[in-house]
């Protein structure tokens, strides 16, 4: 099964127990932006890809679920 950026993005503020108004806020995005990343609507310039992954602690490649941990 291929895994996706935004259930990446998901999985991990579930796991946080976080909501998405949380982590935009401390990625300093808007709210609906980051909705849009996690429906994988939309995708985050590789800058916050970056923050994103320093945010939860993961590498850039387990958000993009080229690796498993």
């Amino acid at each position: 099964m291929e895994i996706f950026l935004g259930q990446r993005l998901k999985e991990l503020r579930d796991e946080r127990k976080l909501t998405q108004k949380q982590v935009a806020q401390a990625l300093k995005l808007n709210s609906v932006t980051y909705l849009h990343y996690e429906k994988s609507q939309r995708e985050p310039p590789l800058s916050l890809l970056a923050d994103m992954a320093a945010f939860y602690g993961v590498t850039v490649d387990y958000l993009l679920g080229l690796t498993d941990f």
